[in-house]
C-alpha cells in the first residue's frame, strides 16, 4: 500500500543590504557574473549517450511493437517464501550465540495472486494464502481494499496517476524514460567509461554512473516506503553492453547505504528478446544466487515469467505467473463491491489493521532469518 508523504520544506533566508555612504554616490556594483556549469566531458557524454542507445534497444526488442494496443494484461501465478529447520536453527544459535538449542522444522509460506491491469492504471487484484485473502479494486477514481479475515473495506484508495498511458507499449517506454531521467538528463550520476572487454568474442563496452551514498548503518531498522522503492536512484551502476546489439550483458548496481549489491547476467533469444537473467546477489542479508525466466506466445509477447532467489542457509523465495495480454478486455470486468455486511473503515485503521494481521508471519519470518529492513508505517 502506497504512504503518504509529509512535504519538504524549504525555507529562504534573505540578507540585509548594505545603506550607501555619505560620500559620494557610487554606481551601482554589477551583480557578480553567475558561475558557468562546467562543460560535460567527452567522456561523459558518451557515457550517457551510450546508455540511452541501451535502453532504446530493450525498448524496441524486450517490449515495442508487439504491444503496440495492448490496453491490459491478466497475471495467474504463485509466490512462496521457503526456511528450512536448518536456516531457523542456524539463526537462533547465532543470535543466542549457542546458548539456546533451536528445533525448528522449517516452514513455508505461499500466496495465490490474480490480476487484471490495465495500462491507464485500472486495476484488481485478488490475493489468498497464508497472509489471508485481500480483494484490492480502483477503476478510474474509485475502489475499495477488502479484507476477508477483518470482514472489513475502505474505499480510500490512491488516485491514478494523471498522465496514465492507454497501452502497454507506452507503458514500457514511460518506465525507460523514468531510468532516462535519473540517470541520463539529471545531474545526480557522474558518467564514466570503463575498460572494454571482449566475451566468446563479443566486444563489450562498459559504461559506469556514480551516485555517492552514506555507508551502511546496521542500527538502522526503518525506513519509508519511498527510500525503500527509490534504492536505485543512487549508487553505482555499470552497464557491460554489447557493441553491436546494443542490449546489456552484464548489469552490476550497488547502494552501500540500503545494503544492495547484485549482478545480473543477461541472455537472450531470438530478435533480440530477454530469454533468462542469472543473478548473484551480495545485498545484506539475502546474498546468493537467483534466477529469473521469461517465456514467449507465438505473438512475441511474454507469455510466463518464474524466478527464484536462494540465498544461502535454506532460504527461498520463488514465483511463477502466467500473462495473458489483450487490447480487447473490457474495464467492466473489473466490476465489484464489498461483500454484504462488511464493515467499512477509514483507510488509516484499514491498514494499520493489515499491517498487524501480517506482523506475526513477517517478523517470524525475520526471526527465522529472511533479513529485512522494515518499513515506516504512517508517514
Amino acid at each position: 500500500m502506497r504512504l503518504r508523504l509529509l512535504p519538504l520544506l524549504l525555507v529562504a533566508t534573505l540578507l540585509p543590504a548594505q545603506a550607501p555612504t555619505k560620500a559620494a554616490p557610487k554606481a551601482a556594483a554589477k551583480p557578480a557574473a553567475a558561475k558557468a556549469a562546467p562543460k560535460p566531458s567527452p567522456e561523459a557524454e558518451t557515457a550517457r549517450r551510450a546508455l540511452r542507445e541501451t535502453l532504446d534497444a530493450i525498448d524496441a526488442a524486450w517490449f515495442g511493437q508487439a504491444y503496440q494496443g495492448v490496453t491490459s494484461v491478466e497475471l495467474q501465478g504463485t509466490l512462496g517464501i521457503a526456511l528450512s529447520g536448518a536456516a531457523v536453527n542456524q539463526k537462533v544459535d547465532s543470535l543466542s550465540q549457542g546458548l539456546v538449542q533451536g528445533n525448528s522444522q522449517g516452514g513455508q509460506t505461499n500466496l495465490r495472486v490474480k490480476s487484471i491491469y490495465f495500462a491507464n492504471g485500472d486495476f484488481k487484484t485478488d490475493l489468498a494464502g497464508d497472509f489471508g485473502t485481500i480483494l484490492f479494486t480502483r477503476r478510474g477514481n474509485r475502489g475499495f481494499l477488502y479484507s476477508k479475515e477483518q470482514n472489513a473495506y475502505t474505499t480510500r484508495v490512491d488516485l491514478p496517476p494523471p498522465d496514465a498511458p492507454l497501452t502497454y507499449m507506452s507503458w514500457f517506454r514511460q518506465t525507460l524514460n523514468d531510468i532516462k531521467a535519473v540517470y541520463i538528463d539529471a545531474s545526480t550520476f557522474k558518467p564514466s567509461l570503463a575498460a572494454e572487454e571482449t566475451v566468446e568474442g563479443r566486444p563489450l563496452q562498459r559504461l559506469v554512473f556514480t551516485a555517492p551514498t552514506a555507508a551502511w548503518d546496521a542500527k538502522k531498522r526503518e525506513q519509508t516506503l519511498a527510500q525503500s522503492l527509490g534504492f536505485w536512484k543512487r549508487g553505482k551502476l555499470e552497464v557491460a553492453v554489447d557493441k553491436t546489439t546494443k542490449l546489456p550483458v552484464r548489469l552490476e548496481f550497488r547502494n552501500d547505504d540500503q545494503g544492495v549489491h547484485t549482478r545480473m547476467d543477461f541472455s537472450y533469444g531470438e530478435k533480440g528478446r530477454l530469454q533468462a537473467v542469472n543473478i548473484s546477489n551480495s545485498s545484506r542479508g539475502f546474498e546468493g544466487p537467483g534466477w529469473l525466466r521469461v517465456g514467449y506466445g507465438g505473438d512475441g509477447r511474454m507469455s510466463n515469467v518464474a524466478g527464484e532467489l536462494s540465498p544461502g542457509s535454506g532460504k527461498r523465495v520463488s514465483f511463477a505467473m502466467d500473462l495473458a495480454w489483450s487490447k480487447t478486455r473490457s474495464a467492466s470486468e473489473l466490476a465489484s463491491v464489498p461483500p454484504a455486511g462488511a464493515t467499512k473503515r477509514g483507510r488509516e485503521d484499514m491498514e494499520t489493521q493489515l499491517v498487524l494481521g501480517l506482523a506475526a508471519k513477517i517478523f517470524d519470518l525475520q526471526r527465522a532469518g529472511l533479513n529485512v529492513r522494515s518499513v515506516a508505517i504512517g508517514k
